[in-house]
């Protein structure tokens, strides 16, 4: 189970292929005064359509990748599915006992989404833990192998993790995830925990609605964040529904056309961020991972399809993990449940709201998120110690 070192090289026939179905690109109309209330505007995409086909430059955002990011490829075997080759990122703390975190993304995200906490977390200091970090390209997403056959479901990404993270040296670690990374790293927790899962940090946390006729009321904040909620649920979830069901039907249109591509993960940008100023670089740099993944776009999809209809088996109540779990809440994520309501996360046991910040928190908000882990696994956090050994500190 050899690691390999990996650099990001994407060949230049790929590069003008991309700029070519750009040139000839055909755009939709528009209704006068649209605005986002039919989808991304024509004007925005036009102006990232042109950028992307003359200006942008991926080979100095892929060099820049590269120098910041430790990454290496290993091949993973995985029950019923063979050896998939796994691309990640390993940044080592010079603390020799810094915490081992592995850091799982979701979707519409990649490995690129923890670049700017794995330097803060990995980095020496006194004041607080270092962690050594462990970023995973979920497979069929960026540049891991995907599953070639159906079946691959929450207990084989929570399969993935586990290993990579032994097969680095790491028999006990803890994790941190966001959007399905939450998911995974929850049936890693139930799965591993206590003997390979240590402790787990999620940026949201499931609640269910109280049963009998007594209702809390709620708060100000709380009724915000139902209302957040409820938005996802009838203005922005017709992209979940599409990918949980026909997810192939829409993985031609991916694959195909670079501009349908930009369109369908900028949305997602805009929208489930907290006002995050997005440079047009930042944006190509995030989709161009897509474009030029392993496996094409539509791998990434099949997740919804594949863990969607047995989504209620991961908050069993016998699924329920112990280990102790941290919880940092931004206002627009995408679903943001009144603490009023029963949680069906686990033991939580460190949680701090924020006042600002959505659903990629690694990326929007890489302070906020890195102070709550430091607080969590830190001299006088409740999670302090939990890795036999590895304190975080010298």
């Amino acid at each position: 189970m050899a690691e390999s070192p990996y650099k990001i090289s994407i060949p230049d026939d790929l590069i003008d292929r991309l700029h070519r179905k750009l040139e000839l690109a055909t755009l939709p109309d528009e209704l006068d005064g649209a605005g986002w209330d039919y989808g991304v505007p024509l004007a925005d995409v036009k102006r990232l359509v042109a950028r992307w086909s003359s200006g942008y430059d991926w080979r100095h955002h892929e060099a820049q990748i590269n120098a910041a990011l430790p990454q290496f490829t290993r091949p993973i075997d995985v029950d019923g599915h063979g050896t998939l080759t796994i691309h990640y990122v390993h940044q080592k703390s010079a603390v020799a006992g810094a915490i081992p975190l592995l850091f799982v993304h979701g979707w519409p995200g990649s490995f690129l989404e923890a670049r700017k906490i794995v330097p803060m977390l990995s980095e020496k200091s006194g004041d607080h833990p270092s962690f050594h970090v462990v970023v995973l390209g979920l497979p069929g997403y960026g540049f891991s192998e995907g599953a070639s056959k159906p079946g691959f479901k929450m207990p084989q990404y929570a399969e993935v993790g586990v290993k990579l993270m032994r097969s680095l040296g790491y028999e006990e670690f803890v994790t941190q995830g966001g959007d399905w990374g939450s998911l995974i790293t929850r049936k890693i927790a139930h799965l591993y925990g206590g003997k390979h899962s240590k402790a787990w940090h999620s940026n949201i946390v499931f609640r269910m609605p109280p049963t009998g006729d007594t209702q809390p009321e709620l708060t100000p904040k709380e009724q915000a964040g139902l209302a957040r909620t409820e938005w996802l649920r009838n203005k922005g979830s017709g992209y979940s529904a599409e990918q949980s069901t026909q997810p192939q039907t829409l993985g031609y249109a991916l694959a195909d056309s670079p501009v349908g591509l930009l369109a369908w993960i900028y949305e997602k940008l805009v929208n489930w961020t907290d006002s995050y100023p997005w440079t047009d670089d930042e944006v190509l740099t995030w989709v161009s991972i897509f474009w030029f993944s392993r496996d094409g776009p539509a791998a990434s999809l099949r997740i919804y399809f594949e863990t969607m209809a047995s989504i209620a088996e991961v908050f069993q109540a016998d699924s329920m993990p112990t280990i102790p779990l941290g919880v940092s809440l931004f206002p627009r994520d995408l679903m943001v449940f009144p603490k009023s309501w029963p949680q069906a996360m686990g033991n939580i046991v460190f949680e701090h709201e924020h006042d600002g910040g959505g659903h990629f928190a690694a990326y929007e908000k890489p302070n906020e998120l890195v102070d709550d882990l430091r607080q969590m696994f830190g001299r006088g956090g409740p999670a302090f110690g939990v890795v036999s050994g590895r304190s975080g500190y010298e």
